[in-house]
């Protein structure tokens, strides 16, 4: 479990608890290595046969084995969220193999990590919102996100305490607003162009729906901000129709979608000229593969603490992850530690916070 110490969320809704499930996965060796892989992972029986007595070090071939294998069915939600789960352990056992860091096996030159503050806070208070980001100004950040979508004269209040904020590190701090796929292509741009006639922004994020080419293309033209999306994409062939309609400006991935996924997804991009951008998971594991390819500009810094019953080798300093020298990802799991944590339900929860508002999208005013 991760226990925020706050609520966390988005437009479509939040945890009011602060406290969110952490699946963890491990995958054990003849040789007695542990590979270590975060984000759920449901389909594990069905496509673990893939990877079953294999050499570790082959783990690019082993991910189009996994494809592979569910190849009639799909890979798409679940199923590549496993997948993802299962090539980050994989990866976590290469780097062991070779007895060094991740960063280090993908080549990285240098352990840092360019990062963004994102609270996941579209439920506190000006208070609390400001308590947050003071934290992240403490550690050097200099550019933030927040969440929002639902009254642009709150998201530019918003916007200003954040900004101001983290002015104590720059005296033009980057700016990004999220809104969770909550508008249609002209309650986008309408909702935007309101924001950026005070605030500057250096992207609006997922403004429509994630598969939607043609409609962020429309709102990538009708606005100052860049235009980022790509969390939600599952798979190159998704991102394929965004890039040929011009659709977005910086690309990103889930972090939970695994390290094999981050870096096709980042070489594309590169061929394109646009920047790659990991969207925060707990532990900040693809942090290792970002700091190894060219386009990558920053890495989103979801919370300053970590889960519980995980030790992980990395520090949050200087605007972003300072990656450290421990074997692989640099995560040590306290199984027993795990197991006396009660069940709770954060994510999970039939009822949301992830799940889409009947009206969303269809609203005359926010």
């Amino acid at each position: 479990m991760h226990n925020w110490g706050r609520p966390v969320g988005d437009v479509n809704g939040f945890v009011e608890g602060g406290i969110t499930e952490v699946p963890v996965l491990l995958v054990l060796t003849d040789a007695g290595l542990t590979g270590v892989g975060l984000g759920p992972h449901p389909d594990i029986a069905r496509v673990f046969p893939a990877v079953e007595g294999e050499d570790p070090r082959a783990v690019t071939s082993l991910y189009d084995r996994m494809i592979a294998r569910v190849f009639k069915s799909g890979h798409a939600g679940t199923t590549f969220g496993t997948i993802g789960a299962l090539d980050m352990a994989l990866w976590d056992l290469k780097a062991k193999m070779a007895e060094e860091p991740l960063w280090r096996t993908l080549g990285a030159r240098d352990r840092f990590v360019p990062g963004y503050a994102s609270g996941l806070d579209i439920a506190l208070d000006d208070e609390s919102l400001v308590r947050v980001y003071q934290g992240y100004a403490d550690r050097g950040f200099s550019s933030g996100k927040i969440k929002g979508g639902r009254d642009p004269r709150t998201d530019i209040g918003r916007l200003r305490a954040v900004a101001d904020v983290l002015r104590q590190n720059s005296p033009t701090p980057a700016l990004m607003l999220d809104a969770n796929e909550a508008w249609t292509r002209k309650q986008a741009i309408r909702y935007v162009c309101d924001v950026e006639s005070q605030i500057p922004l250096a992207w609006i994020e997922e403004p429509v729906r994630r598969w939607d080419a043609e409609g962020l293309a429309m709102v990538s033209r009708g606005v100052k901000a860049s235009v980022a999306t790509g969390e939600n994409l599952v798979g190159l062939e998704q991102y394929r129709p965004l890039l040929d309609a011009g659709a977005v400006d910086v690309v990103q991935t889930g972090m939970v979608w695994g390290i094999t996924h981050f870096l096709r997804v980042a070489t594309i991009a590169h061929a394109r000229d646009l920047p790659i951008s990991p969207v925060g998971y707990n532990g900040n594991p693809v942090a290792h593969a970002a700091a190894a390819v060219p386009n990558h500009l920053t890495t989103e810094v979801q919370d300053l603490s970590f889960p519980d019953g995980l030790t992980i080798d990395q520090t949050i300093a200087d605007g972003g992850i300072v990656l450290g020298d421990a074997p692989g990802l640099g995560i040590e799991v306290d199984e027993a530690a795990i197991a006396a944590i009660a069940e709770r339900s954060g994510w999970k929860s039939p009822a949301g916070p992830h799940v889409r508002p009947a009206r969303a999208g269809l609203q005359l005013t926010p």
